[in-house]
């Protein structure tokens, strides 16, 4: 069951970076009326949507809410702080897109007493933001949701309604990162040892997604941004790496060891020790071939 759009209804957008600006501009496009609120100038460069001041103002304009922000000190400024939404006065629905943990979806709720939070982090990364093919995972009541969906559908082609609690999207979140940063370490690492053995990049990766091996990495983030040295995909190592951290933060607290996890956690931030947290993700490939004395790196050509 999905609800139709209420008449009149206006929706908030609060963060457009990498990830938020082209999330807005599907909504935008798809013909939602759009009050937008960024730290910096990326709000009035955006045509065709409201611009407001603060987050604060965005909440007393808009009925819905949408947040895609890179951190929980973020989130929490930007709800809680002395300029936050829980100030504005027309807000009913928070929509939260990013990923910060599941504490602080919960803190949200608890203080946001009148406003429905939908625990809604999307996963696809940069290309499929642009795409508007992102997959959505979504925790929160029922009425909230259905609510919301049509909004979600205008950049994501999937919406996973895990739960009617806010925070277990979260989670889900977490355990998607954790594989999808496993996969993309493992990948780089094979890819190190297959050109030590004097294979081909290209036929690596063309076996590799012909067999067994296949995996978001080789199907997608070497091909595209590794064989051509782009290092462009528009996910940051820090970001990455922030992530595997509170999926470790979750483990421990429920008694999990995670020693797969460790190991790849301490890949990328040996990838940040030696380079920039800002580094794309698909970057700390750089790192291993220097480690193995690679100094003629892959490329399109070979």
């Amino acid at each position: 069951m999905r609800c139709t759009v209420r008449s009149n209804e206006v929706l908030g957008f609060v963060g457009l970076g990498a990830m938020g600006r082209p999330m807005a501009e599907h909504l935008r496009d798809a013909g939602f009326p759009l009050v937008v609120h960024d730290v910096s100038a990326a709000a009035s460069s955006l045509s065709g949507v409201t611009v407001a001041a603060t987050p604060a103002e965005v909440a007393d304009r808009a009925d819905v809410v949408f947040l895609c922000l890179p951190d929980a000190h973020a989130v929490r400024e930007v709800v809680l702080g002395p300029q936050g939404l829980r100030l504005g006065e027309r807000m009913s629905v928070l929509v939260h897109t990013g990923t910060s943990g599941a504490p602080v979806v919960q803190e949200m709720a608890s203080a946001l007493a009148t406003v429905s939070v939908v625990d809604a982090p999307v996963t696809g990364g940069v290309p499929r933001a642009r795409a508007g093919s992102l997959t959505a995972i979504v925790a929160g009541p029922v009425e909230a949701v259905e609510r919301v969906r049509p909004y979600l559908d205008a950049f994501a082609t999937k919406v996973a309604h895990v739960s009617a609690d806010p925070g277990d999207a979260q989670r889900m979140k977490l355990v998607n990162n954790f594989l999808s940063a496993g996969n993309l370490a493992l990948a780089c690492e094979a890819m190190v040892l297959g050109q030590k053995l004097g294979l081909n990049p290209k036929a690596i990766v063309d076996v590799v997604n012909s067999g067994s091996g296949q995996n978001s990495a080789t199907l997608t983030k070497i091909p595209e941004n590794v064989i051509p040295r782009k290092f462009s995909r528009g996910g940051a190592i820090g970001m990455l790496l922030k992530d595997l951290r509170e999926a470790e933060d979750e483990a421990r607290a429920n008694g999990v060891e995670t020693p797969l996890g460790d190991a790849v956690r301490a890949v990328f931030a040996r990838a940040i020790a030696e380079g920039s947290p800002r580094d794309d993700s698909t970057s700390v490939i750089c790192h291993m071939e220097r480690a193995a004395g690679l100094h003629s790196h892959m490329s399109a050509e070979d």
